[in-house]
């Protein structure tokens, strides 16, 4: 039997903390992830846009390796609080240390001609002999795998403050405050760039945003004593994680429809994750989206997702997470056919698929991550989490992966005039994990919060390792 552990319940000051750290740590997603590094990146690596991705599945691959072992310790040893603030304070410090790349401003980068040529008009010395965008590929990299070190162990305090009745709406709300800090930190970006500020101070700026919403953030989360099993007493962390985590595997067929689950969730969260990463650079690509342009497209981008947040977490309780999940990925199907094939109708299109891609994006992550909470034991939350972690950070490795080695394919030589090409063929082959996700989701069936059990039978016997 499980050892018995004292049952801490939770309060509004810990859902309130919960809610905060969404909205301190998206200021990292839309400014460095998503909207304006990516394209200062792009600057620096001169149009070598796989490079970009490739820096994405690097991340991931360094978290899937080591996403459900952490996991599996942090619900071993209660130290989900002391991890969560680790990976934190590395992204924010190597946030931080962005301040010195070069500082470019919005006014040498409206002097490149358009089209852009294939030789850089920028000459950045290199440092230690190395080459500036190598220096911001790595210290991205490093900052990223912070970020999304943190995920799994903030994810496994859902099933801790919420109900059967509730937690796809305490989901929702996450995901909502996540959007209100993604504004604030949009609005810092556009001041920088108005101001004709290098862009390092917005990457500084976001820096500071986390650390002051995530401190009081941790800080109201609570710790809970760990759950002990049988055998597991006089081993060592990392054996541990390593025993738990092929248990679950072990036992991922006994919870009923899990499996197929993980599969589609291994497909759309890959689409997903790859159409954040890629977002900015292919409006300016395909597009000729301006900087500003592109703050304010994820600005409208953002303000759509807040009610997509609120209302498909109230539908979510009303319908159900499955039928939830597959209408959000629907919009998203939606919205990448039309940027496919209405390029042509010019910028409109683009505004456009923000809007709709919006509604989708918030809560067709919100959803998802309640849905597996209802799959999953209480007991195995933070190895279970581990393991939704692996799963979708080995999807982001193929993601960025595929769309990146898509580009160098169409075009190997870099030529300016394919680059537009290179990335509406990326995009597309993106599209076609969405729709097959959504027909593995319709052979799912509604999950229960509650009655998984935990399957705990092979440990005793399990022989050490």
């Amino acid at each position: 039997m499980e050892e018995p552990v004292q049952d801490i319940p939770t309060d509004r000051k810990e859902r309130f903390g919960w809610y905060l750290y969404d909205l301190a740590n998206t200021s990292f997603t839309v400014l460095i992830v998503t909207a304006l590094f990516p394209l200062y990146f792009r600057i620096l690596a001169w149009n070598n846009d796989a490079m970009w991705g490739y820096a994405g599945s690097v991340t991931m691959l360094i978290i899937a390796l080591t996403a459900p072992i952490l996991g599996a310790i942090a619900d071993f040893g209660g130290s989900k609080k002391k991890f969560l603030a680790f990976y934190t304070a590395i992204c924010i410090i190597f946030t931080g240390l962005m301040i010195f790349l070069p500082g470019i401003t919005q006014s040498q980068i409206d002097a490149i001609p358009d089209p852009r040529p294939a030789v850089s008009p920028f000459s950045f010395p290199p440092f230690l002999g190395i080459d500036i965008w190598i220096w911001a590929w790595l210290i991205f990299v490093l900052a990223n795998i912070g970020f999304q070190g943190a995920l799994p162990f903030y994810n496994a305090w859902l099933p801790e403050i919420s109900t059967e009745e509730n937690i796809g709406r305490i989901g929702g709300y996450g995901f909502a405050a996540g959007y209100v800090g993604a504004m604030a930190t949009i609005v810092i970006a556009l001041i920088t760039v108005m101001m004709d500020l290098p862009y390092t101070y917005a990457f500084f700026f976001s820096a500071i945003f986390f650390l002051g919403f995530g401190i009081p953030s941790i800080l109201a989360l609570k710790s809970r004593p760990a759950r002990r099993f049988p055998g597991e007493e006089d081993q060592s962390l990392a054996r541990l994680g390593f025993r738990r985590v092929a248990n679950t595997v072990r036992h991922l067929k006994d919870y009923k429809g899990l499996p197929l689950f993980l599969l589609a969730y291994f497909l759309f969260s890959d689409a997903i994750t790859t159409v954040i990463y890629y977002a900015a650079i292919f409006g300016a690509a395909v597009y000729s989206f301006s900087t500003t342009q592109t703050l304010v497209f994820f600005a409208v981008t953002q303000l759509s997702a807040i009610p997509g947040a609120f209302i498909f977490g109230w539908i979510a309780d009303k319908w159900g997470t499955k039928k939830t999940l597959i209408s959000t990925l629907f919009i998203w199907i939606f919205a990448l056919l039309v940027a496919y094939l209405f390029v042509a109708w010019g910028q409109l299109i683009w505004w456009t698929v923000g809007m709709i891609a919006g509604v989708g994006m918030g809560s067709a992550q919100s959803t998802a991550r309640s849905m597996y909470g209802q799959f999953i034991p209480e007991e195995k939350k933070s190895e279970m989490y581990g393991f939704y972690a692996l799963t979708g950070k080995f999807a982001a490795i193929l993601g960025p992966f595929v769309y990146a080695t898509v580009l160098v394919l169409v075009n190997p030589t870099l030529d300016p005039n394919l680059v537009a090409q290179s990335h509406m063929t990326a995009m597309l082959t993106i599209l076609l994990f969405f729709v097959v996700s959504v027909l593995l989701l319709l052979k799912v069936r509604q999950p229960v919060m509650g009655e998984a059990k935990v399957y705990l039978d092979d440990d005793i016997g399990l022989p050490s390792v």
